[in-house]
């Protein structure tokens, strides 16, 4: 595959919210959906936002949307389709419930994974947990997550085994919060 293009982003939108009870990407924030503003804060940072997920769900959006083409193997089936759907080098992979994701922060992200030498570079928050739902990966990860899938991996750090991970410290949790349940979408919005 041609890695001409630097850089390229994806938001993964294909769970299906079963603790929310209802779609988190099309939640109302800051006058738009949260889909469409972590879509622009990572074509901010990556210059591109494509969806991961059922197309049917998110065409009205008028961003571009591949189906996941390993559907029910969750967030690491979306990265590897999303990898696999790449003409970029580094591919910056988001969840589409993390509600403060800016692009200026994403964009450090991206500068740091291409200084880094890694396959991938993975942001580990105040606590040390890895992040990998707000993550920058090598075209270089295709093949290794590939086969981790066929291995019926899940976790999506275990997908990573045998692969160059580089952590990325950072100081503040919040670019992480991520709200899965109506009880952390009302406190987050009653903040």
């Amino acid at each position: 595959m041609d890695t001409a293009v630097p850089r390229a982003g994806f938001v993964l939108v294909g769970g299906n919210s079963s603790r929310m009870g209802r779609d988190k990407a099309a939640l109302p924030l800051r006058g738009r959906t949260m889909v469409e503003l972590i879509a622009a804060a990572v074509a901010e940072a990556a210059g591109s936002a494509t969806l991961i997920g059922p197309p049917e769900r998110y065409a009205s959006l008028g961003l571009p949307v591949i189906p996941d083409s390993r559907p029910g193997l969750g967030p690491l089936g979306g990265i590897h389709t999303a990898l696999t759907g790449s003409a970029a080098a580094w591919n910056l992979i988001a969840a589409c419930d993390l509600p403060e994701i800016r692009g200026a922060f994403l964009n450090e992200l991206m500068d740091a994974a291409e200084e880094s030498g890694a396959d991938c570079l993975i942001p580990t928050g105040p606590s040390g947990q890895p992040e990998p739902l707000c993550a920058a990966y090598h075209s270089r990860c295709r093949e290794a997550i590939g086969a981790a899938l066929e291995h019926k991996v899940r976790k999506v750090t275990d997908g990573l085994t045998g692969l160059r991970v580089v952590t990325w410290p950072v100081r503040e949790s919040n670019w992480f919060q991520n709200v899965n349940t109506p009880q952390e979408w009302r406190q987050y919005r009653n903040g």
